[in-house]
């Protein structure tokens, strides 16, 4: 199910976030890939806590709405998980056959996650091999968020060929996009409104991934109760817009500083996990790519970069996509593009090599 092996042709990555629904189609070959649909509609609040759908109804006539009316005629789709819910481990196994290792992985992964093994779907991947042991990615999923997020997608009409995790379509965004370098390590930030998606990568290979239960809901939570405003409102003020009467935030630095050092200390915390678990002590993150709705935070990478001293950077999930900006207006491609990883991801699974 978790597996990085590509899907058949017509597939539409469908990122279902708890405040919005993201949908991409892509057409071509990995080298020579075109944007062919794209859209984003937003959810009722509520609809989605903690992951799990609430809403089945509110959810999946979103889904349908946004194939309606962008008429997206492919039928199947492969969407993400994250959250709590999600298990990601690299762990170490001795020496066996792939036939051995089917057998016993079950075995295996009881040390590891902490759900019942008969209540979760579980997959892995082998990533290293030497004479005594094999490197194992190992990924657990509980079965009911998998069947719920299935029902919302089966509800509005459409067929779910592949259920990912959000932080490997993050990955497999960035790794066509960018191409990195085998000894390139790489923080993958996807900062959605209310979870923030973790992938350390090194070259290809993800060493370390965590989902935090924050995001831009907290901005917009500090917005509401300093100023007195509206959801609506703060949504506006702390993506850079004007206040209700039209004057600008002017104490929004502080504001929003008090916000961001919330996202900072869990990405730290997360960094001194990676650099705990590392095979090389001395392993550290040269650069940061943050997306998701709350990488549009004003002054979001600028705080890191100072905060980390490293290079922070937008997510650019058509940096090697084709788009045609007769199809595509570019000022609302401009809204929508640092939104659109995850989902980019999920629709690479569709995508010849």
């Amino acid at each position: 199910m978790f597996k990085k092996k590509a899907g058949k042709k017509n597939l539409v990555g469908l990122d279902v976030g708890s405040s919005s629904v993201k949908a991409v189609e892509l057409q071509g070959k990995l080298a020579d890939l075109n944007l062919v649909n794209l859209a984003c509609e937003q959810l009722q609040s509520d609809s989605i806590v903690d992951g799990q759908i609430m809403e089945l109804n509110d959810v999946s006539g979103v889904i349908a709405a946004i194939f309606s009316s962008h008429d997206i005629r492919t039928e199947r789709v492969a969407a993400g998980v994250s959250g709590h819910s999600v298990i990601v481990k690299n762990i170490v196994v001795p020496q066996m056959s792939e036939d051995e290792l089917d057998e016993s992985i079950d075995w295996h992964a009881e040390e590891h996650i902490p759900f019942d093994i008969t209540d979760v779907s579980l997959d892995y991947q082998i990533t290293g091999s030497a004479d005594d042991s094999l490197q194992i990615l190992m990924v657990a999923c509980k079965r009911d968020r998998i069947d719920n997020l299935k029902n919302a997608i089966q509800l509005a009409g459409k067929q779910p060929a592949i259920i990912d995790v959000d932080v490997f379509a993050l990955q497999n965004c960035y790794e066509i996009n960018y191409q990195p370098q085998p000894d390139q390590t790489v923080a993958l930030l996807n900062i959605g409104a209310s979870t923030m998606n973790i992938n350390i990568v090194q070259g290809t290979g993800s060493v370390f991934t965590r989902d935090v239960t924050v995001g831009g809901n907290q901005f917009t939570a500090v917005l509401q109760k300093e100023f007195g405003l509206t959801f609506e409102q703060a949504e506006v003020v702390k993506r850079g817009g004007m206040m209700p009467d039209g004057s600008e935030l002017q104490d929004a630095g502080a504001v929003i500083e008090s916000a961001s050092e919330l996202l900072a200390l869990e990405i730290r915390k997360t960094f001194d996990f990676f650099r705990a678990t590392a095979e090389d002590g001395s392993a550290t993150v040269e650069r940061i790519l943050i997306s998701g709705g709350g990488s549009k935070l004003r002054d979001l990478p600028e705080y890191l970069a100072n905060r980390f001293e490293i290079p922070v950077e937008a997510f650019d999930p058509f940096r090697r996509i084709k788009v045609d900006n007769r199809r595509f207006d570019p000022d609302t491609m401009r809204e929508l593009v640092p939104e659109m990883a995850v989902a980019v991801g999920l629709a690479l699974r569709g995508v010849e090599a």
